[in-house]
């Protein structure tokens, strides 16, 4: 399943298939599809992630959310909002302040060049069969 978050993106879990001289891998590996409005992103790179078609893609819960911090849902959802047009703003200024999701990654841009680094522990938690080679591929 992948969770979009309104005017920022798309994360999600994808299987790749992996192929070594012994054995056939499948690891399961963190995605992010960009979906900012592109006038944000003007000179700026992004890496083209295409999210298969066959992945569920669910709406941000702001409700779980609001559970895990004591807050409102529409209080959360405000705060998310406003974060992602104060980013997208700093990004049109071209400001290239880094994003960080706990317990994920963060989304940085170096040398012109927007992308999201996923945390090691992120990717160790979504696989554990095949661990290095997923930590390798991503």
């Amino acid at each position: 399943q992948g969770v979009l978050v309104p005017g920022l993106g798309t994360f999600a879990v994808v299987p790749e298939q992996i192929n070594s001289t012994e054995e056939v891998y499948v690891v399961r590996r963190p995605v992010f599809q960009l979906d900012m409005d592109v006038s944000c992103l003007q000179e700026l790179v992004f890496p083209t992630v295409m999210i298969p078609g066959d992945i569920m893609i669910m709406p941000l819960d702001y409700w779980s959310l609001s559970q895990t911090n004591s807050l409102p849902p529409d209080l959360v959802r405000g705060c998310v909002e406003e974060t992602i047009l104060l980013y997208s703003f700093q990004l049109r200024d071209r400001q290239h302040p880094a994003f960080a999701f706990e317990n994920i990654g963060i989304l940085s841009c170096q040398d012109n060049v927007l992308c999201m680094q996923f945390h090691c522990s992120c990717i160790a938690g979504l696989e554990s069969q095949d661990t290095w080679v997923a930590l390798l591929l991503t």
